[in-house]
C-alpha cells in the first residue's frame, strides 16, 4: 500500500470541497472517499488503487432511509447493506432489492458495505486485481489479459475488444430492474442520474466505469413508488452456495392482469459489463401470456447479442435458465 493523506469530512459540502481542492492542488491526482471500505481498502492493499488522499465520509448525515411524499423511497449513500436488506419497506415493496443484498457477500461485509460504495464496486476480474498483468481498465493501453486468458467468470454482454470484465454487484442489478435514480453532488451542484445512464460500457475507455467526475459524491438513491400488483424476484446462480459472485443472476419485476403481462422489467447480473437491463426481454414479455413459452422467448431475446469468450459460452444457457426460473418464481409465488 502506498502512503496517502487521510482526512475526515463532517458534511457533504466539506467533503466535495476537500476532494476538489486536493484534485486541483495535486494536478488531478486520485482522491477517494471511504465509507465501509470493503472494496477500496482491498484494492489499495493490492496497489490497484493508489489514491494520494482518502477522505472518510462516515460522519456525513447520509445514513437514513426515508419515505418521500410521492411514495418513493430515499436511501442514503451511507446506509449499510444489512440495514437496507432488512428494512420493512424494502422487504415489502422492493423485495428484489432485499433478496439481492442478502445474496451478496457475507453478513460481516453487509454490516460494513454501503449503498454508495456498492454502486461503485469494481470488477473482480483477476487480471484487474493483479498489477503484474496487463489490464486496460487499470492501465489504459496495456492490453486485456482476460481475452486470451482465464475468462470463465467474465462478461458476455456489452464487452469490447479492450475489456471483457463484468460488474460484480448484486444490488446494482436489482436497482436496475427497479429503475432507481442516483443523486450525485459535485462542484457544479446536484444532478439526478437514472441508473441506466450511471454505468458506462467499456468501449475504447474501459478505465471509465461510471459518469462520476472527480470530487463527485453520491448522496442518496431514490426508488420510484411501487406499482400496484407488481411482484419482483432476484435469483443468483454461482459456483457455491455462499459468499460467491454470480455466474449469472436475474432481477425481474412483473405485473400480470387477466393472465397477460402488463408490466415487465428485466436486469441480468454476472454476464454484463454493467448491470444489464434487457429491453429486448421486456418487449418479448409485454402483453404476452405469463407462461413457459413466453419466458423462454424473453430469455432468448435477452441473450441474442451475447459474445462469449473461450471459456464462458456456458453462461448463455445459464443466464437463460436463470431468467426463466426467476420469471416463473414471480408468477407462482
Amino acid at each position: 500500500m502506498k502512503p496517502f493523506v487521510f482526512a475526515r469530512a463532517s458534511d457533504p459540502a466539506q467533503a466535495i470541497k476537500a476532494a476538489a481542492a486536493a484534485s486541483t492542488a495535486q494536478q488531478g491526482a486520485e482522491i477517494r472517499f471511504v465509507a465501509g471500505g470493503t472494496t477500496l481498502i482491498d484494492l489499495m492493499k493490492l496497489d490497484v488503487e493508489q489514491p494520494r488522499q482518502v477522505i472518510d465520509i462516515n460522519h456525513l448525515p447520509l445514513d437514513r432511509i426515508e419515505n418521500l411524499p410521492d411514495g418513493s423511497l430515499k436511501v442514503g449513500a451511507l446506509v449499510r447493506n444489512s440495514d437496507l436488506a432488512h428494512h420493512p419497506r424494502v422487504v415489502r415493496d422492493y423485495a428484489v432489492l432485499s433478496q439481492a443484498l442478502l445474496a451478496g457477500a457475507s453478513a460481516q461485509l453487509r454490516n460494513m458495505a454501503t449503498t454508495g460504495g456498492n454502486l461503485l464496486q469494481r470488477t473482480r476480474c483477476m487480471y484487474f486485481r493483479d498489477v503484474h498483468m496487463p489490464c486496460n481498465k487499470r492501465e489504459p493501453g496495456s492490453g486485456c489479459s482476460a481475452i486470451d486468458g482465464f475468462n470463465r467468470t467474465l462478461a458476455i454482454l456489452g464487452t469490447s475488444e479492450h475489456c471483457i470484465a463484468n460488474n460484480p454487484s448484486d444490488m446494482n442489478v436489482a436497482l436496475t430492474a427497479l429503475e432507481a435514480i442516483i443523486v450525485i453532488r459535485g462542484t457544479g451542484g446536484e444532478r439526478k442520474v437514472p441508473i441506466g445512464e450511471f454505468f458506462v460500457l467499456p468501449g475504447d475507455t474501459p478505465q471509465r466505469e461510471t459518469v462520476m467526475q472527480p470530487g463527485d459524491l453520491i448522496t442518496h438513491v431514490t426508488l420510484p413508488p411501487p406499482r400496484a400488483g407488481v411482484k419482483s424476484h432476484y435469483l443468483k446462480l454461482r459456483d457455491r452456495a455462499s459468499y460467491e459472485f454470480a455466474l449469472a443472476s436475474a432481477a425481474v419485476a412483473l405485473g400480470i392482469d387477466g393472465g397477460a403481462i402488463r408490466h415487465a422489467r428485466v436486469a441480468l447480473g454476472g454476464v454484463g459489463a454493467r448491470p444489464w437491463r434487457s429491453p429486448e426481454a421486456e418487449r418479448a414479455l409485454q402483453g404476452q401470456p405469463a407462461n413457459a413459452a413466453t419466458f423462454a422467448a424473453a430469455a432468448d431475446a435477452a441473450l441474442r447479442d451475447a459474445k462469449p469468450q473461450s471459456q464462458n459460452a456456458f453462461k448463455i444457457e445459464l443466464a437463460k435458465r436463470c431468467l426463466v426460473h426467476a420469471l416463473t418464481t414471480v408468477v407462482t409465488a
